[in-house]
């Protein structure tokens, strides 16, 4: 059984395809904060290009040369080891001189700033990242690539998780967790599952909406989410032509559901295509539908949230260095996987290529 729900794409003129991430050169990521360190504070501030270590290994590092609990060292969110990444770690300041920095430094690890901050860098507060990715060996027309990537500027992308939220068998051990099977697992861990398990859940509910062509239409009862922030709201019936329109002008978007206990529920045939998706088959084998899993995730005291079922990449340029290799450039916002990105104009999923991590969960 696949480790995650299949995800669904646009594929209006045919597939395209293509091998990602060669060597680490080949997926690079920069984090973008919204502000800049304060110069002057408790905190060391950290600004590391990083190649083959995920983020953890850094805070290791960081940890242990300032003498202080790696629980401590701040950052945004996670990076993936299999790229060149650059991101923002605080570190506490203790008495006595500063932390050999230098002494860290190799291969895999560079220092691109070193200054002080006022407050520890906490998880999600990061803007977004930009990318730059080299796609080799590609197939299909030049003309299909063009209109491909008009169509992810202008329509943009269904706003899957990616693969690697799933990681190495999480949603069968959220399985045994939904089921009540004892497991001796820490909180971090138990969190991890119960993202993977909404992730999932999402991720149905989206996919029915790419097959019925309505993933970025506003439905009667639709959960309504401003671009730029998390306000939402009901979509009123009188409303749909007006908000239609705002959401082609990318003013808003139509939602899916993060399963809890809570929150503000869609009506009408929103909630029927949900309730559908949801109610479908089970997502691991044994283990119940999505509606049972949904209703276990708000016993568990998870609190329900919505998410857009639709991105787009800004400031997207493409290079092709030669018939078959083409380069992108693009910025997504947080919370936006450059896995679904890159499907998305593939028109399909990326079968046996090495997972690609959006740096901020």
């Amino acid at each position: 059984m696949p480790e995650s729900p299949p995800r669904i794409y646009p594929a209006e003129g045919g597939l395209l395809g293509a091998e990602l991430r060669q060597t680490p050169e080949d997926f690079q990521v920069t984090e973008l904060l919204p502000f800049t360190a304060s110069g002057s504070g408790a905190h060391h501030w950290l600004v590391v290009e990083k190649r083959g270590l995920n983020t953890q290994d850094v805070a290791n590092r960081l940890a242990r040369c300032a003498g202080v609990a790696v629980r401590d060292v701040g950052f945004a969110g996670l990076k993936d080891r299999h790229a060149i990444t650059r991101q923002s770690f605080t570190v506490p300041a203790m008495p006595g001189p500063d932390p050999d920095w230098a002494s860290l430094e190799d291969d895999s690890l560079h220092f691109q700033q070193i200054s002080r901050h006022d407050r520890k860098l906490r998880r999600g507060v990061l803007r977004g990242n930009h990318f730059r990715l080299v796609l080799r060996a590609t197939t299909g027309a030049r003309s299909l690539w063009d209109a491909r990537l008009q169509s992810l500027m202008k329509e943009g992308f269904p706003n899957y998780f990616g693969a690697q939220r799933f990681g190495h068998r999480n949603l069968q051990e959220a399985a045994r967790l939904l089921s009540g099977q004892p497991m001796r697992i820490d909180r971090h861990r138990r969190g991890l599952l119960w993202s993977a398990a909404r992730s999932a859940l999402f991720n149905l509910v989206l996919a029915e909406r790419v097959r019925q062509a309505n993933w970025a239409q506003i439905l009667p009862g639709e959960i309504v989410q401003l671009a730029g922030s998390h306000s939402i709201f009901l979509a009123a019936d009188d409303d749909l032509s007006d908000l239609q329109a705002r959401a082609t002008d990318w003013d808003l978007h139509p939602t899916g559901p993060l399963p809890g206990r809570g929150g503000l529920a869609p009506t009408a045939a929103a909630i029927a295509l949900e309730n559908s998706a949801l109610s479908a088959g089970p997502i691991i084998a044994g283990a119940g539908d999505g509606l049972r899993w949904a209703q276990r995730l708000a016993e568990q005291g998870l609190d329900a949230a919505r998410r857009p079922l639709r991105a787009r990449p800004e400031t997207l340029t493409s290079d092709w260095q030669d018939a078959q290799t083409l380069v992108l450039s693009f910025f997504l916002p947080a919370g936006v996987f450059a896995t679904s990105c890159v499907e998305g104009l593939f028109g399909q999923e990326m079968a046996g290529v090495r997972r690609l991590d959006t740096g901020v969960d």
